[in-house]
């Protein structure tokens, strides 16, 4: 069994702890939109088809080894913004992330990823079967291939951010799955955010952090922060919140190791509003401090940290 607990569904609408799962259940419930407003010249029911192809691709696929209750599935939003098209069947597109995890005996939900990923162009034709395998990411047609992978990837990064929460250092197995696709992922002349030089806010530093050494203490964060914090919160907040502190205190020391990372940029994205939600109502004094922390780890919203003290 793995190490990992897990949620179920009471009738009563509240949720519990379960450590037992039947198995031939997926992993996540995801939700797809495809839009393609700013599209001209392109049949629109393509991409009506697209949509109900990628949710099926995500959706009815076994991404973990694991087997997940259809209450255990993890929520995830999948918004893919077609901006134009760059040949036949060509498009390019940004790819927005969400996905969220269930707070311990409460219906709160907390968010684990909220990303936006602009790197995308991919090749589709109306029913054309969307393909991936972890053995042969590049496929037969590198620009087909690559919008799978990419979805791919994060679904491994979702999974790694969900056991991570769970466990310690649980997502381990996902990170390395997902650095596998960028290791062998598709390659050609418009197909970006795969590689270190391309930027330092791509898919491959997203998954270059969560294994470096450097940043270890992050998967300390992402576990404290959910099952000795937030986990805690319905029985003793004063105790759920000082185990948070003490994450922002982990936080701080890998943004002073290695300032301005992808990985810090995102764990706030995800976490800024509830953090402010969370600390709105400490003490005077850990009120401060949190305030302090944050604003020097997430500027974008340091003013918003600044009005808690």
């Amino acid at each position: 069994m793995p190490n990992r607990f897990f949620y179920t569904v009471l009738l009563t609408g509240a949720l519990v702890l379960s450590f037992c799962r039947p198995v031939h259940a997926q992993e996540i419930r995801a939700n797809v939109t495809v839009v393609a407003n700013q599209v001209q010249g392109v049949d629109k029911k393509i991409f009506v088809t697209l949509q109900t192809a990628l949710k099926e691709f995500l959706n009815n696929r076994h991404w973990a080894n694991d087997a997940f209750t259809p209450a255990e599935r993890i929520e995830c939003n999948f918004l893919l913004n077609v901006t134009g098209t760059t040949g036949s069947d060509t498009y390019k597109a940004s790819l927005t992330i969400q996905a969220t995890r269930p707070v311990f005996n409460s219906s709160y939900v907390t968010s684990l990823l909220n990303l936006q990923d602009n790197n995308i162009v991919f090749r589709y034709a109306e029913f054309q079967p969307l393909e991936f395998s972890d053995n042969r990411v590049v496929g037969n047609d590198p620009l087909a291939s690559n919008l799978t992978a990419i979805m791919a990837y994060y679904v491994d990064i979702i999974l790694g951010l969900d056991y991570d929460s769970f466990s310690p250092r649980g997502g381990d197995l996902y990170f390395k799955k997902a650095l596998n696709i960028v290791n062998n992922a598709p390659d050609g002349k418009d197909i970006t955010g795969w590689k270190a030089f391309e930027g330092n806010r791509n898919r491959y530093w997203l998954q270059d952090n969560l294994l470096n050494a450097k940043f270890m203490p992050f998967h300390d964060v992402m576990y404290q922060y959910h099952r000795m914090g937030l986990d805690v919160m319905y029985d003793d907040v004063n105790k759920g919140r000082a185990a948070i502190m003490n994450c922002l205190n982990l936080m701080y020391a890998i943004h002073q190791d290695v300032p301005n990372t992808m990985l810090v940029q995102a764990f706030f994205t995800a976490k800024s509003d509830e953090l402010l939600k969370l600390f709105s109502k400490a003490m005077p004094q850990e009120k401060s401090r949190a305030a302090e922390l944050l604003s020097q780890m997430d500027i974008p919203n340091a003013q918003k940290y600044q009005q808690m003290k």
